[in-house]
């Protein structure tokens, strides 16, 4: 059934008065996301598979709730889904956010079980996880799923082969569980550009946006109901036209 902007506006996500589950919530965006859901007043549990980063996480903000998970694993999403329903009744809000973005040449002999690492975590969980937790969702007053994609879905880096793919792919996904969802949970996308992390190793993106600045920009667009949230070079990506793409690939990728 076809849903137009106009019959879903009143769905426009509120910030407070959520239980929100973060993936990959102990450091970069997504902890910079729980972050600022913690500080509006929701309930908020993050995952990762590091149990000492998770208890950096609870240390520097004590409310948060924290459980590891391998998402590469799909018998701990299965369990992770479980157990988020059963500790947290009130569950509303899924953040697809955790990922890892591998550095590598093709013109190599690469072994499937490390590139499968890539799909598994950056594609097959947020997919897995929504499938699991959405008949949970359409129980809830205003539930929503917020994927993260990148602005690589729009213009890829030759270097990150498997991550630009699967970005590329949770932005289709998105678009079509946002349609089938309508007007039951909204569903919201989150593009950033390159932002300061540790994503794919430390020292590789500290040219990139302040994470504050992009966390903080991304909020404001989630406050004020945009489904489809950019940030600079993503923003800019997703409006070029498509000789306009053209163009910045070949100028992000010169040798």
């Amino acid at each position: 059934m076809y849903c137009s902007p106009f019959v879903v506006f009143w769905l426009a996500m509120r910030i407070t008065g959520h239980t929100v589950l973060v993936t990959g919530g102990a450091s970069g965006i997504g902890f910079a996301m729980a972050q600022r859901f913690l500080a509006e007043g929701n309930t908020v549990i993050i995952c990762g598979r590091r149990e000492d980063k998770l208890r950096e996480a609870r240390g520097l903000l004590p409310g948060l709730a924290t459980r590891v998970s391998d998402l590469a694993d799909p018998l701990q999403r299965i369990e992770l889904a479980a157990w988020a329903v059963k500790q947290f009744p009130s569950l509303d809000v899924l953040v697809n956010n955790a990922g890892i973005q591998r550095r590598l040449s093709l013109l190599q002999t690469l072994e499937w079980d490390e590139l499968h690492t890539e799909l598994a975590i950056n594609l097959e969980a947020p997919i897995h996880l929504s499938t699991l937790l959405v008949p949970h969702l359409r129980k809830m007053p205003q539930p929503a799923v917020i994927n993260v994609s990148s602005g690589l879905a729009y213009v890829p880096l030759a270097i990150t082969p498997i991550y630009s793919a699967t970005k590329a792919a949770i932005h289709s996904y998105t678009l079509s569980l946002r349609h089938q969802l309508a007007p039951h949970v909204e569903v919201i996308e989150i593009a950033p550009p390159a932002v300061n992390t540790d994503l794919g190793g430390p020292g590789l993106h500290t040219w990139g946006v302040p994470l504050d600045e992009f966390a903080d920009a991304a909020f404001a667009q989630l406050r004020s109901g945009s489904t489809e949230i950019s940030y600079g070079f993503s923003e800019d990506a997703k409006q070029a036209t498509a000789e306009g793409r053209h163009e910045m690939f070949e100028r992000m990728n010169k040798r």
